[in-house]
Parts: structure tokens; sequence; C-alpha cells
């Protein structure tokens, strides 16, 4: 099932090319249902905070009326930034499922450990590389065309 949540992640971060932003795309997954989307929307909404896994952990606590998204699991189409993991961290998901690592900014891993972090009360299941080299393509491709 992972490949198909990260599918839709993948249609989200489309979403976001489609309107000129960094192409990241995040979903909720709750009792096997979607309950939030998100995807880059910093420029569009003037928000520094308009990542994807902010907004789709934003619409799944709208959907299951809770700030506390137990049981819920985030697919996102790169490994989440300090902010993001944090929020995860805050809503107590059960599990993230991410894509391609992000070598600059990457908080599971790769620049830094905020998820799983030994001093944080909050532990997660976390899978990476799940459809990684479609995801980091997306990305290479978008900043391949600015440049």
């Amino acid at each position: 099932m992972d490949d198909i949540w990260m599918e839709e992640a993948l249609l989200a971060a489309q979403e976001a090319l489609n309107i000129g932003e960094v192409p990241v795309g995040a979903v909720v997954i709750f009792e096997d249902k979607i309950v939030g989307r998100g995807w880059n929307r910093n420029l569009s909404d003037r928000d520094p905070s308009a990542h994807a896994e902010i907004i789709a952990l934003r619409e799944a606590g709208a959907t299951i009326g809770n700030h506390r998204l137990i049981g819920c699991e985030l697919f996102a189409t790169i490994e989440p930034c300090a902010m993001c993991a944090g929020a995860m961290v805050h809503s107590r998901l059960k599990r993230l499922v991410f894509g391609a690592d992000d070598p600059k900014a990457g908080a599971v891993h790769s620049v830094m450990q905020v998820l799983n972090h030994p001093q944080l009360n909050h532990k997660m299941e976390v899978r990476g590389g799940v459809l990684a080299d479609r995801c980091a393509e997306l990305l290479r491709e978008f900043f391949r065309e600015r440049r």
C-alpha cells in the first residue's frame, strides 16, 4: 500500500508544480482513507509555513476533529524539514513514509534528526525511499528548468 499512497502524494506534488511551487506533495491516511492532502503553497499563500506536510496535517486535523492524529500515517514526496518534522511529532502521527532524501534540509536523518530524537517524547515508525527516484526526478526537473 505504501506505493499507492505515495502515488497520491506525487499527484499532490504535481499540483504544486502546476502553480509554480516547488513540487512537494503529502497525504495523511487514517483507516485506509485520505483525510488530509497538501502541496507546497509558500509562494501562492505568502506563507513560509505552507509546506505540503503542514497543509496535509491541518486538513487531517480538521477532518478528524482533533489536533492529535493518533493512528494516522503521513506520506511525503521528500524527507521533511525541521518545521514539518516538529509538527509531525506534535501531531502524534503513527508513521511517516517519504520518498527522496533531502540532503540540504532533511530532518529525519540527512541533516539532523528531529523525528525519533532520543530526547523527544513521541516516536513513530519511519520508512524512507518509497518511489524515491520518481520523487527526486520531479524536484530535479523543476530546479533544472529554473536555472
